[in-house]
């Protein structure tokens, strides 16, 4: 049996009323976990009462510890949110956190051979010793989801084309895909195009851009396509990306067609902007995409 496995942060999304356990690569694996179950979470938290918390949370919701190290020196992640009047969050993330220190995982060939999908994105490669770890899982026998998730000035161009050389799925928002235009295309940019340019230039076999109320494009290198739903009570655009990551990895592992992974993926993601924060308290959100990938994905 094999495994979809991410890699990177546990922050906790702090909001003027309440803090929530977040970080893309959590609220990635968590749809992941209640949708197929087949999972393996690589991360680290301080020793402190949020490290604490997210421990109690993962294991709460059957989230698999045994490769979340526990850090002594360092705290566990935050980030500040700033939601502006479209409900949009804006991040003031803490830097040096127990995600930036991950030691390389026990048993790591044992990751490797069980797994046939590895997400990662950028934030947790800011600091030497964490992107040591997690370039150590490139250019093995799975495919790789990078979600660049560019974060304040977080990233490196030599990050960035590491990573885009390892990848077989990419999914950016629209700024994101004008920040690789500028780094590595020449010209003007143009959304469809660059996307397409940027796939050639690093051999990607599919890329999303998500452009929220304005809808989602997939390629693939023999097509694209368009999807957009409306939305009226959006309660917190947090997580959204992420959730549509979740759908676009079992879509691809599926097989499924492009237009409909990009439309579930956006369903999905809209019925996430309807709750507060990424992740939701209650599981009834998943009954209507579960049954499309209940099967164990096997390579």
């Amino acid at each position: 049996m094999k495994y979809i496995t991410a890699i990177g942060e546990i922050i906790f999304d702090v909001y003027p009323a309440y803090k929530k356990p977040g970080g893309a690569p959590l609220n990635f694996i968590y749809h992941i976990n209640k949708l197929i179950g087949n999972c393996t979470f690589i991360s680290r938290v301080g020793n402190d009462p949020s490290g604490k918390e997210a421990l109690k949370f993962l294991r709460q919701n059957n989230l698999p510890l045994t490769y979340i190290q526990v850090d002594n020196e360092h705290e566990t992640g935050t980030s500040i949110a700033n939601l502006d009047k479209n409900k949009i969050p804006h991040w003031d993330i803490a830097k040096g956190r127990a995600y930036d220190f991950m030691d390389m995982p026990i048993d790591p060939h044992k990751i490797i051979d069980s797994t046939n999908c590895f997400y990662f994105g950028s934030l947790a490669q800011r600091m030497d010793k964490s992107r040591t770890v997690i370039h150590s899982f490139f250019e093995r026998d799975m495919k790789y989801l990078f979600d660049i998730n560019i974060r304040q000035n977080y990233y490196t161009k030599d990050i960035l084309k590491e990573s885009l050389r390892t990848t077989d799925i990419l999914k950016v928002n629209e700024d994101e895909l004008f920040l690789l235009h500028k780094l590595f295309l020449h010209g003007k940019f143009e959304l469809n195009s660059s996307a397409s340019a940027i796939m050639e230039e690093f051999n990607i076999e599919i890329g999303a851009v998500t452009m929220g109320e304005k809808g989602s494009w997939l390629f693939k290198k023999n097509g694209f396509d368009f999807y957009r739903t409306i939305v009226n009570n959006i309660v917190d655009t947090t997580g959204a990306g992420d959730a549509y990551s979740a759908i676009l990895c079992l879509g691809y592992l599926n097989n499924i067609g492009l237009n409909q992974i990009n439309k579930l993926a956006s369903e999905f993601a809209t019925e996430i902007i309807k709750l507060p924060g990424a992740i939701p308290k209650e599981d009834k959100i998943y009954k209507k995409f579960k049954p499309l990938f209940s099967l164990p994905i096997n390579s």
